[in-house]
């Protein structure tokens, strides 16, 4: 009978023929090494958005605002990252970050607002 070995750590295997591991902590670090470089990526997006979420809760307490798109620029909101788009009937495109969410009017102007119900 041929000797198996656990992938990380190599220590002999004993009991099921398709165990690939000696202890869910091999296992485990097996995995996370494996996915770290699309985790590390993953992660940072998350960081974005959740940043992006709390300026926008921030300046947004009651549910709709209208403020100078300089003041998002300042608390450091990131423009190019969004969870999604609601596109209206008329067209106005609302970029959102869960249920936080933006337009803008004019060239220096968005008005901030909650996601609706209606809006999915």
């Amino acid at each position: 009978m041929e000797s198996r070995f656990c992938k990380e750590c190599e220590h002999k295997l004993s009991g099921r023929r398709d165990q690939k591991f000696c202890s869910d902590y091999c296992r485990n670090t097996f995995n996370n090494r494996k996915n770290e470089e699309s985790n590390t990526f993953v992660r940072r997006i998350n960081t974005i958005l959740r940043k992006n979420r709390r300026i926008l809760d921030k300046l947004n307490p009651d549910g709709k605002i209208t403020i100078n798109i300089l003041v998002l620029a300042e608390e450091g909101f990131n423009f190019h990252y969004y969870t999604n788009i609601f596109e209206t009937k008329a067209g106005k495109k609302y970029f959102f970050c869960y249920e936080h969410g933006y337009t803008k009017i004019g060239n220096d102007q968005v008005v901030l607002v909650w996601k609706k119900d209606y809006v999915k």
